[in-house]
């Protein structure tokens, strides 16, 4: 439109538009699976005396949540890089925010030799950790002092979950050995005390 062609007051003529209709949009369903929840294994902390040997993730995934879901002061996990296919599952995190948020003087420790692949992969109870800073706490131990042998996981004053060989699925679990876990608690402390505060862990992202 050219100045001759324009309305003497400046405004424009209205322009007709016919909506062309409603549109439904159609999002694609999620293509990744709810991860399926574990099972606990059945026995009761400070009570089942047997020794429950395992060899099989499965078996050790359901010690791992049973101690878990029933610690109620104190849960302490030494683990070469927090094991992705016993500890990185909703299952786990779950039962760690339900021990740290129901017992109001509980404490997680999560000691590692490595941390690396946790961050680079990321891992639950990492982000876990962010959100709850004052009841969970992973370190990593330190280079220049020794550390123990295997993996484990103790709950309270009664329960330990014991792996000898971090690289394979197979180890024992006890729910009364109070003289076991004594001897593991001396350990994880020790190594504990000289222990660092990893840098990457703090940076994390979620």
């Amino acid at each position: 439109m050219n100045d001759e062609q324009m309305p003497d007051d400046g405004a424009l003529e209205p322009i007709e538009f016919q909506s062309p209709g409603r549109f439904s949009l159609h999002n694609p369903d999620s293509q990744l699976p709810t991860p399926a929840a574990w099972e606990p294994a059945p026995f009761v902390l400070g009570s089942e005396q047997a020794l429950q040997r395992f060899s099989l993730p499965d078996q050790a995934r359901s010690h791992a949540l049973a101690l878990m879901q029933q610690a109620s002061r104190t849960l302490c996990l030494y683990s070469p890089d927090l094991e992705p296919w016993l500890y990185n599952h909703s299952s786990i995190a779950q039962a760690c925010t339900q021990f740290v948020l129901s017992h109001r003087h509980s404490t997680l420790r999560i000691l590692l030799r490595d941390s690396s692949r946790a961050v680079r992969d990321g891992h639950r109870l990492i982000g876990l950790s962010r959100k709850l800073a004052s009841h969970i706490q992973i370190r990593r131990c330190h280079a220049d002092y020794p550390v123990p042998d295997g993996a484990f996981l103790l709950a309270d004053d009664h329960g330990l979950l014991m792996r000898p060989e971090p690289d394979q699925f197979g180890g024992y679990a006890h729910y009364q050995d109070a003289a076991g876990v004594r001897q593991l608690q001396r350990l994880f402390d020790q190594t504990w005390d000289t222990s660092i505060t990893d840098p990457d862990l703090r940076s994390f992202l979620l």
